[in-house]
């Protein structure tokens, strides 16, 4: 492996998980809607769990308010029930042949209490960038120790990573802002 493939595959790894980290912050429920919210609640549908885009079309009626169309009619129940039992602490109601899901507003103590979660994502995805960069520093030193690198081409290397950890972790920490924001606007 050359000094190039390492740096590519850290950085490849490096935005891997900046875009799971992404993900992860758009699943914490703020006070406002949006259609990712119910992007890992599973209906079952047919004996099999399945997310719920799989059944039905989710989209925004207003700022506080997803509108969920079910595609087969006898689908209703079980995705209204599925949205009511998961974890986000919401009511839907049922009308006809789609759902409406209002989006609670959140207490003071509540919006404390997702920041800590956002930070502690935060803190999860800095700890897997500097895992990634330990790793391709220790493949650099392995190059050395089988002398297909010189010592001061492992150091550029090294700095080449720490640059692009830096980004990354700067990155992360925007990211971090921006929801800590998004979360307690009222």
């Amino acid at each position: 492996m050359s000094i190039a493939d390492i740096q590519k595959s850290a950085e490849t790894r490096m935005g891997k998980s900046l875009e799971t980290l992404k993900a992860n912050l758009a699943k914490i429920r703020t006070g406002r809607a949006h259609t990712g919210i119910l992007d890992h609640v599973q209906v079952e549908y047919y004996g099999s769990p399945v997310p719920i885009s799989q059944v039905a079309n989710v989209t925004l009626m207003d700022a506080r308010t997803l509108s969920v169309s079910v595609w087969e009619k006898n689908m209703g129940a079980a995705v209204e029930k599925a949205i009511r039992d998961s974890d986000l602490g919401l009511n839907p109601v049922g009308m006809g042949d789609s759902i409406r899901v209002p989006m609670p507003a959140l207490t003071e103590e509540r919006r404390r209490e997702l920041n800590k979660v956002v930070k502690s994502e935060g803190e999860d995805a800095k700890i897997a960038i500097r895992n990634l960069r330990r790793d391709a520093n220790e493949a650099f030193k392995k190059l050395v120790k089988e002398k297909e690198i010189s010592e001061d081409d492992e150091r550029r290397a090294q700095d080449v990573v720490q640059k692009l950890t830096d980004r990354c972790v700067v990155e992360i920490d925007k990211l971090i802002v921006q929801k800590e924001a998004e979360i307690m606007t009222v």
